[in-house]
């Protein structure tokens, strides 16, 4: 057989963002990394309203004990809170759009993906993620048993809350 040497190289070369099945499933996060992810996105949104807490609480005190000024200046400590916890959800949300993640699961390496690999979108993950679960959660003596079996599922072989069989999502190492 006679080589050309014109010819284009043999070469494979893979530069697609897009997952594949068999890969998908190596590179599924474990149950600790999406734990932690949750705790540090948590611990993100617990330290930006730290303020609005504290703040709260002693501008409550000093109009209790009749104290205007100091009440007027705890709103403002207040509201800086709230401020602060209203820009890292928008942050949160920017990270989601692009890439799939939220911060503590970028400090992590993971990230949210459709099964097949596809980039999950952002109304995928608010409307499909969130959004059921959200709602159910607030159903009286149902939601506190829907939390529960959502976050339970995840000891299941393929390791996924409930929350991600309903939006078709996996979360990989990315």
């Amino acid at each position: 057989m006679e080589t050309n040497p014109y010819a284009a190289p043999g070469a494979v070369v893979d530069d697609s963002r897009v997952f594949k099945g068999n890969d998908l499933e190596a590179r599924k996060a474990s149950r600790g990394q999406r734990l932690g992810a949750v705790l540090l996105d948590g611990l993100g949104f617990c330290i930006c309203l730290l303020p609005f807490f504290i703040e709260g609480y002693t501008g409550y005190l000093a109009r209790a004990h009749g104290h205007p000024t100091k009440a007027s200046t705890s709103s403002i400590y207040a509201a800086t809170g709230g401020v602060l916890a209203l820009g890292l959800l928008i942050f949160n949300l920017v990270l989601l759009h692009r890439s799939g993640q939220t911060v503590g699961k970028r400090m992590l390496g993971i990230k949210i993906v459709r099964t097949d690999g596809n980039p999950a979108t952002l109304l995928r993950i608010i409307f499909l993620r969130w959004f059921p679960i959200g709602v159910l959660g607030r159903i009286p003596l149902v939601g506190p048993l829907v939390a529960l079996a959502n976050v339970l599922v995840i000891f299941g072989s393929e390791r996924r809350c409930i929350h991600d069989y309903i939006a078709d999502t996996i979360v990989i190492v990315d």
